[in-house]
């Protein structure tokens, strides 16, 4: 087949909010030889999407910044020396393109995709191939556009999860197909109600007990959580710190909070000895051998031309799950 000489694609010429968002058509660039070129079918919006939108993300943030991290796609040419794809593979990417694994250095975090590189609102783009993972074979290109970072887990450990959003959901998702027990938080019990559903064993409204920690330390017999899946920022995470148990994990995925006063995090964090990540791992076995389980929740999709909508109904925090955009 021929390969488009253009794509379109959502840009911002300038930061002060998602409608300073422009849909323009571009030339598409030749295809390197580590390459592939991905035609893009769906993407997925994170609340960090409006912080750079809004010009209140703390990373570098490239000019004219095509935004949008999370995707699913369709391979539809590969560079002469990349052996491992092919035309036709369905795929997603890495959120930081060369973090492969745990580590993490300088040059590595460069590599973001929606900050600082350009991000995946787009109809196609050209990815490194080892940028790349394979779509869990049950999953749409919707579901697959909204798989997050997470980590493993075992089975018996207790994970607390901030909020319902995209993220939260899943990691609940992952959770209970890992078998451990989750405690989740939100400030609505309609949202509490349907994460109770989703199998969270123990729920709390963070507005009514706004001292939440307590309750997760009562709940875990004085013990406190295996991990914290961490997507507030600032304002929540000397409350996460608290719930964590002795040698614990806080998982750092998201900025919701924005500004907000800074807290002393590093001597709290030193007693209990924790540890902090900021991972992507391929999660397609757990997710192929769990589905009905592990299936993504997607609340609400958008065509591509109203991408504006899509991040206007994500800040109304009207979502229970994912706001996904479909492009093709």
């Amino acid at each position: 087949m021929s390969l488009p000489a253009k794509a379109r694609q959502w840009f911002y010429p300038e930061r002060n909010s998602y409608n300073d968002l422009v849909l323009a058509e571009i030339p598409l660039p030749a295809v390197k030889s580590h390459e592939v070129l991905v035609k893009t079918h769906a993407v997925s919006l994170q609340y960090r999407d409006l912080l750079v939108a809004k010009a209140s993300y703390p990373g570098v943030v490239q000019p004219n910044l095509v935004p949008c991290s999370d995707m699913a796609g369709e391979i539809i040419a590969v560079g002469a020396e990349v052996k491992n794809w092919k035309v036709g593979d369905r795929v997603s990417a890495n959120f930081i393109l060369d973090k492969l694994h745990d580590e993490m250095t300088a040059e590595i975090a460069a590599t973001g995709l929606g900050g600082s590189q350009q991000g995946v609102l787009t109809e196609y783009r050209t990815f490194p191939a080892h940028s790349l993972v394979a779509i869990p074979a049950p999953l749409s290109y919707e579901e697959a556009a909204t798989l997050p970072s997470f980590s493993p887990l075992k089975a018996g450990d207790t994970i607390l999860v901030l909020g319902t959003g995209g993220v939260s959901i899943f990691a609940l998702q992952f959770a209970i197909a890992s078998g451990a027990t989750v405690i989740a938080l939100s400030s609505s019990d309609e949202k509490l109600k349907a994460v109770k559903k989703l199998g969270a064993k123990h729920v709390i409204n963070y507005k009514t007990m706004p001292q939440w920690d307590e309750e997760v330390m009562k709940l875990t017999n004085g013990v406190g959580v295996d991990r914290v899946v961490e997507v507030s920022g600032n304002t929540t995470l000397e409350r996460s710190i608290a719930s964590v148990k002795f040698n614990g994990s806080i998982d750092l995925i998201g900025h919701l909070s924005g500004g907000g006063p800074p807290v002393d995090v590093i001597l709290p964090a030193i007693r209990k000895g924790l540890k902090f990540r900021g991972v992507f791992k391929d999660m397609n076995r757990l997710i192929e051998a769990n589905v009905a389980i592990t299936r993504p929740v997607i609340d609400k999709i958008f065509p591509f031309e109203q991408a504006k909508d899509a991040y206007a109904y994500l800040e109304s925090q009207a979502h229970v799950g994912k706001v996904v955009i479909n492009i093709s």
